[in-house]
């Protein structure tokens, strides 16, 4: 469910995953926010990045054309 009080966390299995999407992200101007991993949901590497909902497939694209493996994107709810 995508509301206007959603975001997207995505999930990696490795802490130099995250930092290395984090960098690329906000080399691509994304509004990102390293957080710890939602209590609810597991992760190898406990740090997620969570960023808006909307900029989802376009996250994908980037991270997937950099070859930085996401392990799942999950939308929350505020």
């Amino acid at each position: 469910m995508k509301g206007e009080n959603s975001y997207s966390v995505a999930l990696f299995h490795t802490n130099s995953a995250v930092l290395r999407a984090e960098k690329i992200l906000l080399h691509e101007k994304f509004t990102i926010k390293l957080i710890p991993v939602p209590r609810h949901l597991s992760s190898d590497c406990g740090i997620a990045l969570r960023f808006d909902s909307g900029d989802e497939t376009r996250v994908r694209e980037i991270l997937e054309a950099a070859c930085v493996l996401v392990d799942m994107i999950c939308v929350l709810e505020c």
